[in-house]
């Protein structure tokens, strides 16, 4: 018998203000027999959880074939801010019927439900500005439901009678006008009958920075209060609101980072009003506020989906190993050590002594005197710090800037006049909220460390978009996004912050369908007024990763356009004698950091294969859409770049690509990129791959992985192993013994010292090791292809797909033996190809303890085995889902 798990809308659980006209409901199945699948499946909607019961519907999908596991809303309009119950109903193929527990999801508000009016403290517009909201109403009886919308740019805080509400970083960046997320919250519990409170703190970057669009300052927020008696009361921000006159936070600190990310939170706690969040405070502390909002520009405001950042660790630091000392000047300085480079904020909980201001300072290491460097990342900066002036009112004061993220290791407090105890600073590692999916684990505490370091630098960089680094830049580039992409999927629930990344980049995408080198961003500034063309390639292979982890070719139709206009523009450059795209405008990246791709002439290789490349998803992506004449012509056309590209910059005698057209010089990664795609030819492809495969490791971080997939996969998996463990420079093991507790930019100890497109080794281990690969789009079949590494003597990965979580566990049970533990979730079958992990032939195999191969084999294959072949180095099985323990003798 089937049973229902994680019935979801839109991917989440019971969400709370959902805005779009179709919400597409999902669930896992789970059973205990092998093989078992779902033959139909119902889904049922009502205004109650009882009406989905006594047939009070507003929608029922009727009973339907098939074993799908998500299916789109196609009822009636959804009213706004509306809470709809529904529940799944599946049938097993013996006709037994399961039923989900009842699952909600809350619709938000529709364009025309906003009542609200964007506001501000001033009509002055001010860089770093803060300001702090409140407004008093009363409510005139016992409160039923309630629910808060909010918004603001940048960011805001909420409070409801004094209790703050939700988590940082919100509304995530988004490029305005085009978007801006709003919130929602569930405040029934914090309203009562009589007189309430809401204050909200907002803040406003301006200053043209590198990751954000500026717009103008603002916030927006709209209460809806259902009574017990059915009566409703609406509270909106408009010019009834007050803010207070005397702020905490100064306006106008400097920026701590070169391309004006975040802002010095410099914040006096004597001038906060204490009782501000109540709602009796004196008038005299209140001003009026202005409409913020220019009415010639309106914003298309949409439900954030992304969850929002959230606190994911609290560390005690140690004190660093330079001893604290008194310098004439800044009185007692004392530097502390996080363990590791974090994305979040220092907690203070510090005796209060009034007018004392402490500095805390940050970065990811020291200098010679063992006190923080000044430089976020590898630039220079005087001002990547924060700082806290006591009010002295008696008792702990509490307080932590967290307004905006900051990423560093150690932490330089000066200005207190006493030394800090243990438990007086605590460091608050923060980022977007996704659960942790994935797992891997081996014999091997070098690889298990290279994993978790990996995940580290991974969580550090998702902070409310996919980020480069979390300190430098903190921007979102599609490259960037591209390469993390599998070990977020593999790892987390991060399918929303990826999607995301491709929504962002539509909305920025230009006229001529290229897009800006970094979105959300100040585009039009000077600074940063830069384009990659290899960069845009990567909107392709993003949009298919997305698409064959989830099968959603929703997906793919809201990103068709996108992904059509882009590739339409690098078409209308292909030179008419050549057949190649030009260099052109832009700064073009073949590798990173510090390349050594030539890139002399007027075409560069990389970007043909990227454009190749994206031109073949575009064509499938077409035909899944039944676009039949797209998919026609762009495969067309990827017919001709390829012939081009081999016309032009192929050496037929070596075999290989060179780097560009005016060189000669066949770069090792530039090639592994072209086998890896398949876009040399069929009869060259064995000596193209030998030649690459006996090149010195030339490829940086860009290059590294489609020539570690390309050995993987290729048979040469002895020599990928080798270089994603080696201990030794380059790559990733010298960071690990170097003692990287985060990944590096690139080989070197310089520059960025947590960057996340370094940290695929993790994908890599629970991919090639333990062979966890998916074989169909949605992981309708998975292939598990294991490579039994001989320095190991277990490796266990599980990774949660749409499907439910697959797991592998491999062992040495012998000299000659090597035991498997495999499960697959309902309606997901796979193949698994093990190879022999010696020289010798495979001589036996057993499942669930009973012999198959060799000896005295069983003439009954067990439940659940749909093919089963042997030769003397390769096993191949094919099965359904279930639990399976496989013992090959060698």
């Amino acid at each position: 018998m089937l049973t229902i798990q994680k019935p979801l809308v839109h991917g989440l659980e019971n969400p709370l203000g959902l805005d779009v006209s179709s919400p597409r409901f999902s669930w896992l199945l789970e059973s205990d027999r092998r093989g078992e699948s779902c033959a139909a499946y119902r889904v049922r909607v009502s205004l109650s959880a009882e009406g989905l019961s006594n047939r009070d519907l507003v929608w029922d999908s009727g009973r339907r074939s098939g074993q799908s596991l998500s299916l789109l809303y196609d009822g009636p309009p959804l009213q706004s801010n509306t809470r709809y119950w529904w529940r799944v109903t599946v049938w097993d193929r013996q006709g037994k019927e399961s039923e989900s527990v009842p699952a909600y999801w809350d619709t938000g508000l529709f364009p025309g439900d906003w009542s609200a009016e964007w506001i501000w403290r001033s009509e002055e517009m001010k860089l770093n500005d803060f300001a702090y909201f409140r407004k008093s109403f009363d409510l005139r009886g016992a409160v039923a439901r309630a629910k808060i919308f909010v918004s603001a740019h940048h960011v805001f805080q909420l409070f409801v009678n004094g209790q703050r509400v939700g988590g940082y970083g919100s509304p995530a960046p988004t490029g305005v006008p085009h978007r801006k997320y709003y919130l929602a919250y569930d405040v029934a519990s914090l309203l009562s009958s009589g007189a309430n409170c809401i204050g909200v703190t907002a803040h406003y970057l301006g200053g043209s920075g590198q990751n954000y669009v500026n717009g103008v300052p603002g916030m927006l927020l709209q209460l809806h209060v259902e009574h017990e008696d059915g009566t409703e009361q609406l509270v909106v921000s408009d010019l009834t609101w007050q803010a207070l006159r005397q702020i905490p936070h100064r306006i106008g600190s400097p920026y701590q980072q070169n391309r004006r990310l975040s802002s010095i939170e410099d914040y006096d706690a004597a001038l906060l009003e204490p009782n501000w969040l109540q709602p009796d405070v004196g008038e005299e502390h209140c001003s009026s506020v202005v409409l913020a909002h220019p009415s010639a520009q309106p914003w298309s405001l949409h439900w954030q989906q992304l969850p929002e950042a959230e606190e994911l660790e609290s560390i005690i630091p140690s004190v660093a190993a330079a001893p604290s000392f008194v310098n004439g000047e800044e009185g007692l300085i004392q530097v502390f050590d996080a363990g590791k480079i974090i994305s979040g904020w220092p907690q203070l909980a510090l005796p209060g002594m009034a007018g004392v201001t402490v500095r805390l300072r940050y970065a990811e290491t020291l200098d010679g005197d063992g006190r923080v460097v000044h430089q976020v990342c590898n630039e220079t900066s005087h001002h990547y710090y924060d700082l806290y002036t006591m009010h002295g009112r008696g008792g702990l004061e509490y307080w932590q800037p967290d307004f905006s993220f900051k990423a560093f290791r150690y932490v330089e407090v000066t200005g207190c006049p006493q030394p800090i105890e243990e438990g007086q600073l605590r460091i608050c590692s923060a980022g977007t909220a996704m659960a942790r999916t994935g797992h891997f684990r081996c014999s091997s505490d070098f690889l298990n460390k290279l994993y978790d370091v990996c995940l580290q630098t991974q969580r550090n960089n998702v902070l409310g978009q996919v980020v480069d680094c979390p300190h430098r830049e903190q921007a979102q580039y599609l490259a960037d996004t591209d390469l993390q992409a599998e070990t977020l999927l593999y790892n987390f629930d991060a399918y929303p912050v990826l999607a995301k990344t491709l929504q962002d980049f539509a909305d920025g995408q230009l006229e001529d369908g290229s897009f800006p080198f970094v979105f959300p961003s100040n585009y039009e500034h000077p600074d940063f007024f830069i384009q990659i063309p290899e960069w845009d390639l990567h909107y392709a292979t993003l949009l298919w990763k997305l698409y064959q982890f989830s099968g959603d070719t929703g997906l793919l139709s809201r990103y068709y356009e996108p992904l059509r206009a882009m590739i339409e523009g690098y078409l209308s450059l292909v030179s008419p004698a050549t057949g190649l795209i030009p260099v052109g405008r832009g700064w073009h990246i073949s590798d990173w950091p510090y390349p050594t791709v030539e890139h002399e002439g007027e075409y560069l290789t990389v970007q043909q294969i990227k454009a190749w490349q994206a031109l073949r998803i575009l064509s499938e992506a077409a035909a899944l859409l039944n676009r039949a004449d797209d998919s026609a012509a762009y495969a067309a056309h990827a017919q001709k770049l390829q012939v081009s590209v081999l016309n032009g910059l192929y050496d037929g005698s070596g075999k290989l690509l060179h780097d560009s057209s005016g060189t000669t010089a066949t770069h090792q990664g530039v090639n592994a990129l072209a086998l890896y795609a398949g876009l040399l030819p069929t009869k060259d492809r064995e000596a193209a791959l030998k030649v690459v495969a006996g090149k010195p490791w030339e490829s940086k971080t860009v290059l590294s992985l489609p020539l570690l997939r390309l050995l993987f996969e290729e048979g040469l998996q002895d020599q990928a192993y080798h270089l994603l463990s080696k201990p030794d420079y380059p790559g990733w093991g010298y960071m690990i013994a170097q003692g990287a507790e985060t990944m590096w930019e690139g080989w070197d100890d310089i520059e960025s010292h947590c960057h996340a497109w370094n940290g695929y080794p993790a994908r890599l281990l629970q991919e090639y090791v333990c062979g966890i690969q998916s074989g169909a789009p949605g992981f309708a079949t998975a292939r598990i292809r294991p490579f039994f590494a001989p320095d190991l003597d277990f490796a266990e990965a599980s990774v949660s797909t749409v499907r439910g979580k697959i797991s592998v566990r491999w062992e040495r049970v012998s000299e000659a033996g090597i035991r498997m533990r495999l499960e697959l979730p309902c309606t997901m079958s796979a193949t698994a190809a093990l190879a022999s992990p010696s020289t010798r032939p495979i001589t036996g195999l057993l499942i669930d303890g009973v012999e198959i191969w060799g000896g005295a084999a069983s003439s009954c294959m067990p439940d659940g085995i749909v093919r089963c072949e042997l030769d003397d180095s390769m096993l191949e099985l094919e099965l359904l889902s279930g639990r399976y323990e496989l013992t090959v003798r060698y």
